[in-house]
């Protein structure tokens, strides 16, 4: 095939795959050229969502005293802040266990360039955040994990400018997750704002990836926003020789497909290459790495060769805080203890994560499942519950689809299969997901496999939609004893690759009895032993994500003695502390690892 039928086919091909987020999300906000709003925001605790109605008494107006005689029943003042990014349940005591609405104020000073364009961006804030630019609406956004941006040029002034935003984090059964979680839910601003300054013709977005099944070609496509179209995009990896000067002939999205000769990005050697996409007035730079993932029956490949996931499942909980992770260094410190596991490979649950995580997952080496937090008990048939969903996944894959370490995309977590509409929801997130971004598996953890009291049978009716089976089992926790672990065999249905996406048990650090004695190190152990044991013998399972690399908190768990409020069934405890289940878990990934380099050999 010539290099301009490909261009040809890859014009045609964009015309139906590539990602239009719901909002003025942009790519690679890092890679810009912004101003940080982070800081200490004025706040408002309004418990009865009160000011959020008309014009007159909505606080985003941000009225002032004016004189004696003005009743004014609000008012932001410095003694009442909040940092953000950050959650406020773990920055004020009174905010512990609120689930509402707060207003944040943040004032800052401009000087609006001419001739270019202003955008806010917002790395995520849970869960619905209605923006407000000196008393104008701008816009509002849901889903509590994913970036939105709004286009600020004409409202700036020159001089103060007032940023309000209304945040609520009610659980609500239209919302995505609904009202029932295993997690804290944490409101407020918690990832970074920025404003973004961009010319008025600029780089909105790009992919830049390994062509599916050939990592010696590389294609994608950059999209542009605003007119005139510049008469060509260059794309530069000095590493590699490639300048490619890309002609736009018009077109707002401009596709290329070059050959090259890059060096296998893998959790081996996560190699990284600066890339480089300008125009006449634009210029945005990325570190991507280049490999591919496919599959071959019952195993997973990456670059061509099958490999076994070690993995862990972790949420978005910072160490000793407890709160949501704002940073990257603050993933670094869960990362590090995945790495001393002998991990290639991370389950995010159960909603995108930090953009700086998949980040540091492209330097660090590991594998990555990214998902959406589509949980239990949410309502299939709600048209708002499956605009929510399509929207975060579409949001997550437009900030996410150029790191090399995701490799798996998530649709959902433990939905049961009760004949409400599920099944047609699913598969229209699977589908939605490849046309998305074909160069990925799709997946989801499937629930409640069990059909006797010794066997594990793998078939779901959305199975054969998915390009890899995964599935969450408790057996010697929510089922029976760790003993049990070793009457049960497991069966499939699909010739594809299987994974154990949960499996574990809780114990608290420090609380010592025999192996039989639930809530102790040792009752955990022997659980964690039995498990392994049993994923052995089942000939079919390419990789494993135990539940869960840390205790999180959760308002859920409430027995007074063992619990208080957090989910114990961390490998390491919220200060670091390794149970026992840990060095096990390290010790069978180092011998899965050590066959593994024997079998690429």
């Amino acid at each position: 095939m010539t290099n301009a039928i490909a261009v040809w086919i890859a014009a045609w091909w964009l015309m139906f795959t590539v990602p239009a987020a719901a909002n003025d999300q942009i790519a690679n906000v890092a890679g810009r050229m912004a101003t940080s709003l982070n800081g200490h925001w004025e706040m408002v605790i309004d418990a009865y969502d009160y000011f959020s109605g008309g014009k007159e008494k909505s606080i985003s107006r941000n009225q002032t005293q004016r004189n004696k005689s003005d009743r004014l029943e609000y008012g932001f003042t410095p003694t009442q802040t909040l940092l953000v990014p950050g959650d406020w349940n773990t920055q004020q005591e009174r905010l512990f266990l609120y689930e509402g609405t707060v207003w944040y104020k943040k004032e800052f000073v401009r000087q609006p360039p001419a001739g270019r364009r202003t955008f806010v961006s917002f790395g995520a804030v849970n869960y619905h955040a209605v923006v407000y630019l000196n008393g104008t609406l701008l816009g509002d956004h849901e889903g509590g994990f994913t970036p939105f941006a709004f286009e600020c040029t004409k409202q700036l002034k020159e001089g103060r400018n007032v940023l309000v935003v209304r945040v609520n984090n009610d659980r609500k059964a239209d919302r995505v997750p609904a009202m029932d979680f295993d997690w804290w839910n944490f409101g407020g601003i918690t990832r970074d704002v920025d404003l973004v300054e961009v010319p008025g013709t600029f780089i909105r977005d790009y992919s830049v990836q390994s062509q599916k099944g050939n990592r010696g070609t590389i294609e994608g496509w950059v999209k542009l926003d605003g007119s005139p179209v510049p008469a060509s995009v260059e794309l530069h990896i000095d590493e590699l020789k490639i300048h490619q000067t890309i002609a736009t002939e018009g077109r707002a999205v401009v596709p290329f497909v070059f050959k090259a000769k890059p060096q296998a990005w893998s959790p081996e050697h996560p190699r990284l290459y600066d890339v480089r996409l300008s125009t006449t007035n634009d210029r945005v730079a990325d570190r991507i790495g280049f490999r591919t993932v496919g599959t071959a029956g019952k195993s997973i490949l990456l670059n061509g060769i099958p490999i076994y996931l070690r993995g862990i499942s972790m949420h978005e909980e910072a160490m000793f805080t407890g709160g949501r992770i704002t940073s990257a260094s603050q993933a670094q410190a869960l990362f590090q203890y995945a790495k001393e596991m002998n991990c290639n490979y991370v389950r995010l649950a159960h909603y995108p994560h930090h953009e700086e995580t998949l980040r540091l997952a492209d330097e660090m080496g590991l594998l990555i499942w990214a998902e959406i937090p589509v949980w239990q008990k949410i309502n299939f048939q709600s048209e708002r519950v499956v605009a929510g969903a399509r929207q975060q996944l579409e949001e997550m894959i437009v900030r996410d689809k150029n790191r090399a370490s995701i490799i798996l995309w998530s649709v959902s977590n433990e939905t049961d299969e009760e004949g409400n509409g599920r099944n047609e929801f699913l598969r229209s997130l699977i589908n939605q997901a490849r046309s998305l971004d074909a160069t990925r598996l799709v997946t989801m953890a499937l629930h409640k496999q069990i059909v006797n009291d010794t066997t594990m049978l793998i078939n779901d009716p959305v199975g054969e939609a998915l390009d890899v089976l995964a599935v969450n089992e408790y057996i010697g926790w929510y089922q029976g004893i760790p003993e049990d672990c070793r009457r049960f065999g497991w069966e499939t249905v699909y010739d594809k690759p299987h994974l154990i996406s949960e499996f574990g048990g809780e114990a608290l650090i420090g609380f010592h009895a025999d192996s039989l004695t639930i809530w102790s190190e040792e009752f955990q152990a022997r659980l964690y032993l039995r498990q392994l044991d049993m994923c052995d013998r089942i000939p079919f399972v390419s990789g494993l994500s135990p539940w869960i690399l840390k205790d999180f908190r959760s308002p859920r768990r409430l027995n007074p003695e063992y619990q208080q409020s957090w989910n114990r069934k961390g490998l390491i405890t919220n200060e670091g502390q390794r149970k026992p289940a840990f060095f096990i878990m390290k010790e069978y990934y180092r011998k899965k690892s050590q066959v593994d380099s024997h079998t690429q050999r």
